[in-house]
């Protein structure tokens, strides 16, 4: 990946060339925690866990489109589900073995932000179902 300071441009319109302290000063400590340490929100805690509005939900570190309202269900889990992102080249899946388990973390590709992990238990069409953090969310509501 070439950052916008390699090209001579500037630091700040590459969200993946951001320094540390650079996302300390823009996020909350708790989206910190998500997006930067990838930690989890405990389960239905976060704001979007019942939300039914129409929109698109965006990373909340660098704006990025992520998933559409339409593809949000109701999983029981306690955090967000979609079983498709809106654009499979924003997010990245890469296997994770942490905490003495296999899975899959889903991560946003423009910043390299966490997002959540997908599973193999959704519904139709994909059967996936991506469990994403609140924190790591921005609902950018419809146009009424």
């Amino acid at each position: 990946m070439t950052s916008a300071s390699a090209e001579g441009g500037d630091r700040g319109t590459d969200p993946a060339a951001k320094t540390d302290e650079e996302w300390r000063s823009e996020l909350s400590p708790e989206q910190y925690a998500v997006l930067r340490r990838a930690g989890t929100e405990p389960p239905f805690s976060g704001k979007y866990v019942h939300v039914k509005d129409d929109g698109t939900y965006r990373c909340a570190a660098c704006g990025e489109e992520l998933f559409r309202s339409d593809t949000k269900f109701d999983s029981g889990t306690g955090w967000p589900s979609f079983y498709e992102p809106a654009n499979t080249e924003h997010v990245e899946l890469i296997r994770d073995r942490t905490h003495g388990m296999v899975r899959t973390e889903v991560r946003c590709k423009r910043c390299g932000s966490h997002l959540g992990h997908v599973f193999d238990d959704g519904p139709a069409p994909t059967g996936q179902r991506f469990c994403i953090n609140s924190l790591a969310l921005e609902l950018d509501p419809d146009p009424r």
